[in-house]
């Protein structure tokens, strides 16, 4: 019987706490023994810029990779450098390869609204028969739902922190301080669901 793949899109509109909210999964899941591949996202203030600079972590290596380019002072439009976006999917790529047990990836963004960027990976995940959790700006839900039509669940970040609900029970995943698991676990349902 075949796979049936779980895609989790995180639906949010303050970009900060969604970065926030994968990397604290991504770290408690790595901590609890879940192998991960994927990229995280971190920002970094630089003085006298307007934009920050993006670095990506990549969550099977650690690699630290710079995503921003620096375009002066006054700069305000998009300032990501698809070169380096491309230099850090290789690396994911790479991952894949190993079979882990979850794939984050930070954003379907406008690079991936357009018809680029991760969209591949994507793609490559989920023929992998691996499970994936997105972070996705409701300026870009029509563009993502007609990429992944009705493959994707969707827990809305926005609702989870006016609620005070956790992230980690809306992902399905019991952690609790005394939980142990060994390494390589596979995620629980519905993350991952395996027939």
């Amino acid at each position: 019987m075949s796979d049936i793949i779980n895609i989790t899109a995180l639906i949010y509109t303050d970009s900060d706490a969604a970065d926030r909210a994968l990397r604290d999964v991504a770290m408690t899941l790595m901590e609890r023994g879940f192998r991960l591949a994927g990229l995280v996202q971190h920002n970094t203030a630089r003085p006298g810029r307007s934009r920050c600079d993006m670095v990506l972590e990549e969550l099977a290596s650690g690699e630290l990779i710079g995503i921003s380019q620096d375009r002066g002072p006054l700069a305000r439009g998009c300032a990501l450098d698809v070169g380096q976006l491309l230099g850090a999917m290789q690396v994911v790529r790479a991952a894949l390869d190993a079979g882990p047990d979850l794939v984050i990836l930070n954003k379907f963004g406008k690079t991936e609204a357009e018809g680029a960027g991760f969209r591949p990976l994507i793609a490559e995940a989920i023929e992998a028969g691996l499970p994936l959790l997105i972070a996705v700006p409701w300026r870009n839900i029509e563009s993502w739902r007609l990429f992944v039509g009705a493959m994707a669940r969707e827990i809305n970040l926005d609702q989870l922190t006016a609620d005070g609900a956790s992230l980690y029970d809306a992902l399905g995943l019991d952690l609790r301080p005394d939980e142990v698991r060994e390494p390589a676990a596979k995620m629980p349902q519905p993350i991952s669901m395996r027939h």
